[in-house]
């Protein structure tokens, strides 16, 4: 009976069963199905005919099936099969059910019989009252069928409400349980197993392979479930992992694409403070920006080699991402941004060096060129003045020995100028923001020195024109001075001597002054002419004087005679000497009238001095 409903369990799925184990599997062709049924493989095909001849080759198949599973089959032969042989029909099916049924349990290093043993050992220990032991005894109460369902089914069974001392109850409840509910067939008899002192271990060993196979089959289904559904949430990961993947790269690259022409604009700033600032913007983006992105891009990489491992362990075909967005693609994008990254950073930090100079060199600049417009300060003021004009001869050598110290100081002045001048050639060759006003302040103070250098040089040239003009009046004047001197005396002795009192008393004293003062008369023509000539000089010196706009300061430093003083001398002289003329034809006619009236004198002397002497002796 049992064996039978074992049979029919297998059969059925083929759409057939026996009724009889004996007499059913004599033809050999449900034994073939049976066989194919419980293997899942495919037998030689058999032979359809009637004959003894074709059912004992059918069997034969069947058997040589058996037997190349590793299966010994000891004293049963198709011929006994065949003929009905029940004995060696169950043993056979016995050993069918030990090879497929049976040996096949594994549990703990243990198979086939003590490998089931141990299986239901394992699932009723945690029930009370149930001690498999064995196959036969052991299942007796029925509470170990009850056990078995319960613990894989704990819906099925009120395992509670069962009672140790109701055995029937118990079987008939598992057995109706299993084969309503786990399409188990019913294989043994309630009664027959309590009935009996040793139940029979081989249909018990059969019934409890169902469990086992049911159970376990549930759980290969299980199994198969939660490796689909494995599958599934691998597929269902993977998908996902290849949609964080699009998305991250996507994102990855759209911020390369954006961050790439910010690191390649190279505008420079105006200030030093601008471009520093720039410099802490790229210092926010290093510690900031970038290290989140670094992340990305190595859980992007992790994730593509994660989704590709496990593909592969799938047996799934590689993922490949859309066009553009590769790792390679990244790597590049990447790549192409370190290096825009390192060409900024060089670039801000020769900017900031380049305005650091410029800074130094603008200051530097602002102060020479305030240094140097302090000293042209009131310059130009001090070089157009006409401070010369009304100047002595000594002023202007003073005045031109301080023009020369001044042109000293200029010359030294003319490096700062040059040193200007190439800062800010500097500051326009290194693109200087501030370069128009440079500029200007530049040309501002390089006109300023071409005009102060104009004003240097019309000054010296006025200075010395001046000195020279006066040199020639101060030599005139000396001239003057020589020449006036002596003039001055001449005419002090001629009105001297032309007012000098002369007493005579004769003709020939008389005549004698007469003669000199027609030789001194004679003189006065040469004498005028040099007292044109002395104040021709004077009118020389006076006339080179207002030519040239100097004033001359006070008289003539050689001389205290004045040409007035001359001409009223000379005007003097000339009055004297008619007197002088009169004075002397006057004497000279007293002293001839004296020289007649002597004449005379002496012709009566000749007379009377006789006659006196006489008187006298």
């Amino acid at each position: 009976q049992t064996f039978t409903a074992w049979c029919n369990s297998h059969l059925r799925k083929a759409g057939t069963q026996i009724e009889n184990i004996d007499e059913d599997f004599r033809d050999g062709l449900k034994l073939m199905l049976l066989l194919e049924v419980i293997s899942g493989e495919r037998l030689p095909k058999p032979e359809r005919g009637k004959m003894r001849v074709h059912k004992i080759n059918n069997v034969n198949k069947a058997l040589d099936f058996i037997a190349s599973k590793g299966v010994k089959l000891v004293s049963i032969g198709a011929e006994e099969i065949v003929d009905g042989n029940a004995k060696m029909t169950l043993g056979m099916i016995w050993t069918i059910i030990l090879r497929f049924a049976i040996q096949d349990i594994s549990v703990e290093e243990t198979s086939a019989k003590e490998g089931l043993l141990l299986w239901c050992q394992r699932k009723t220990a945690p029930y009370k009252n149930v001690n498999v032991q064995n196959f036969h005894i052991s299942w007796k109460d029925g509470l170990a069928f009850n056990a078995l369902i319960h613990r894989h089914r704990p819906e099925l069974i009120e395992y509670d409400k069962l009672r140790k001392d109701d055995p029937v109850t118990n079987l008939n409840n598992a057995f109706e349980v299993a084969e309503k509910y786990l399409d188990i067939p019913k294989m043994l008899d309630a009664e027959d197993i309590v009935g009996t002192l040793r139940p029979d271990e081989k249909a018990i060993m059969t019934y409890v392979s169902c469990f086992y196979h049911a159970f376990s089959g549930a759980q290969k289904a299980e199994t198969a479930a939660n490796r689909i559904c494995k599958v599934l949430a691998v597929n269902q990961e993977n998908e996902l992992l290849m949609e964080d993947y699009e998305k991250l790269a996507s994102d990855l690259l759209e911020w390369i694409k954006r961050t790439i022409p910010w690191l390649e604009d190279r505008s420079p700033q105006k200030t030093i403070q601008e471009m520093q600032q720039k410099l802490e913007d790229f210092r926010d983006y290093r510690r900031i920006h970038k290290p989140p992105k670094v992340q990305e891009k190595c859980q992007l990489e992790i994730n593509f080699n994660t989704l590709q491992t496990k593909l592969r362990l799938s047996n799934r075909p590689a993922f490949m991402p859309s066009e553009g967005k590769m790792v390679s693609d990244i790597n590049t994008g990447w790549q192409h941004l370190e290096q825009a990254e390192k060409g900024y950073e060089e670039w801000l930090l020769t900017e900031i060096r380049r305005l650091e100079r410029l800074d130094h060199l603008a200051e530097k600049f602002r102060q020479k060129a305030s240094i140097h417009e302090a000293w042209t300060e009131g310059k130009e003021a001090l070089l157009t003045q006409q401070d010369y004009g009304s100047a002595t001869l000594s002023d202007v050598k003073a005045l031109l020995r301080k023009h020369e110290a001044f042109e000293s100081d200029l010359a030294a002045h003319q490096d700062r100028v040059e040193q200007i001048a190439a800062i800010a050639q500097e500051l326009n060759e290194l693109d200087y923001y501030d370069s128009p006003n440079v500029n200007s302040r530049c040309q501002k103070i390089c006109d300023q020195w071409d005009v102060l250098g104009s004003l240097t040089h019309s000054r010296r040239q006025a200075l010395e024109k001046t000195e020279k003009q006066l040199e020639t009046i101060d030599e005139l004047h000396l001239e003057y001075a020589k020449r006036a001197a002596p003039f001055n005396n001449w005419m002090e002795s001629a009105m001297e001597d032309l007012q000098d009192m002369f007493i005579v008393h004769t003709i020939e004293e008389i005549q004698g002054l007469i003669t000199a003062h027609d030789q001194f008369k004679s003189t006065l023509p040469d004498a005028d002419k040099e007292r044109e000539a002395i104040l021709g000089i004077q009118r020389e010196a006076q006339r080179v004087a207002d030519a040239n706009g100097i004033q001359v300061a006070g008289n003539n430093p050689y001389t205290s005679v004045t040409p007035h003083i001359i001409n009223s001398k000379w005007e003097r002289v000339q009055q004297l000497v008619p007197k002088r003329d009169r004075a002397l034809l006057d004497e000279q006619s007293r002293q001839q009238s004296n020289e007649h009236l002597r004449r005379q004198f002496a012709g009566q002397a000749n007379i009377v001095g006789p006659w006196i002497q006489t008187k006298m002796e």
